[in-house]
């Protein structure tokens, strides 16, 4: 079973979704961008409940061109659930549930035991959420089509759920596109990640690919790369380094001319403290530390500069260090850790800035 996006536009307005190509076959596809950038209108597309101007979307061989929404074999989740409110739990998703022990099964996957013979309308956003989910997944959809479906759910079940949907959805052997801004959640539950910005299909590559080699900026700062800077590529020996404001800095040049200004990241994870000066360690100054519960993240300003390097440190590694703002220190960029995206006059899409 394959679903076949192809060259599909659409525009409303000033907006312009694609054109698309994607092709999902019995996997997860998780399609991350932020909010506004075309993922609703991608998904609405795949169901029917939007026409594109232009192109085509088939599966399994089938062209589902001006088909209905109820003829495509396909079920879209959109963040409200939609549920028949005079309904209990229960019977929403027994409506679509071949029988009741599909109904109890769903239930214990998705933790909506307690609630099943409660009405719809009496539910929670994240119950009400949860029961449109097993409702869906109750019809046995030749593809699944999921907008946010835990972007109502508080951050514990949250956590918890997305670790238990990964092989409920493998284990369905149908495409499943799974649209979400929270890129925890895309990386956790997909097999494949696309990434989309301004109606764009800007990457499509696995989780791993995408987060180590970002295509553009914008995927570089939108999955967490929050070092993102401008660099020139120069003559180093027999080979080539990157120029940065003035410090050498050794990194895998592939692509590139003596003379390019590119763009390069390395993610604040890969970024380390240093005791003695190494390859591509500079000092600088802790100008500002964040604890985020499970880590900390810390910018330091090498001397002499005005482009913070953040780095990530566990609370054990951080306690260790006995650090502090305003501490000088000294942080090593690891050669094979730095990744030259392309030159600086690529960037199409507006990048966020290190505070965000």
């Amino acid at each position: 079973m394959t679903l076949v996006v192809d060259e599909v536009y659409k525009s409303h307005g000033a907006f312009e979704l694609g054109p698309i190509d994607l092709a999902v076959d019995e996997e997860v596809l998780s399609v991350l961008g932020p909010s506004g950038c075309g993922k609703t209108t991608l998904l609405s597309t795949i169901a029917g409940t939007v026409t594109p101007d232009t192109g085509t979307i088939s599966l399994d061989g089938l062209d589902l061109t001006g088909r209905p929404p109820e003829k495509r074999g396909t079920v879209l989740v959109f963040q409200d659930g939609a549920l028949f409110p005079h309904m209990t739990a229960r019977e929403n998703v027994a409506y679509a549930a071949s029988s009741e022990g599909r109904v109890e099964e769903l239930a214990d996957a998705l933790e909506i035991g307690d609630v099943l013979d409660q009405r719809a309308d009496t539910l929670s956003g994240g119950e009400r959420q949860r029961v449109a989910l097993a409702r869906s997944l109750a019809a046995d959809p030749d593809a699944l089509l999921l907008d946010e479906p835990l972007a109502n759910l508080d951050a514990p079940i949250k956590r918890r759920l997305r670790d238990e949907l990964r092989p409920l959805l493998a284990s369905l052997d149908v495409p499943v596109v799974y649209v979400t801004h929270d890129q925890r959640e895309a990386t956790a539950i997909g097999d494949r990640l696309a990434v989309i910005a301004d109606g764009e299909l800007l990457q499509l590559d696995t989780p791993a690919e995408v987060f180590a080699h970002p295509a553009t900026p914008f995927v570089a700062s939108f999955t967490g790369s929050t070092n993102l800077f401008r660099g020139d590529v120069v003559e180093a020996g027999t080979g080539r380094a990157l120029d940065w404001n003035g410090r050498r800095l050794d990194a895998a040049t592939n692509g590139t001319n003596v003379g390019d200004d590119v763009w390069f990241c390395i993610r604040p994870e890969y970024v380390t403290l240093a005791g003695d000066e190494t390859r591509n360690s500079f000092e600088g100054t802790i100008t500002r530390q964040v604890f985020e519960g499970d880590g900390y993240l810390l910018d330091v300003v090498p001397d002499g500069g005005d482009e913070a390097v953040r780095l990530a440190l566990s609370p054990p590694a951080y306690e260790r260090a006995g650090l502090d703002e305003r501490d000088r220190v000294r942080i090593a960029l690891p050669a094979d850790a730095i990744h030259v995206i392309g030159e600086a006059g690529e960037r199409a899409h507006e990048t966020p800035s290190l505070s965000q």
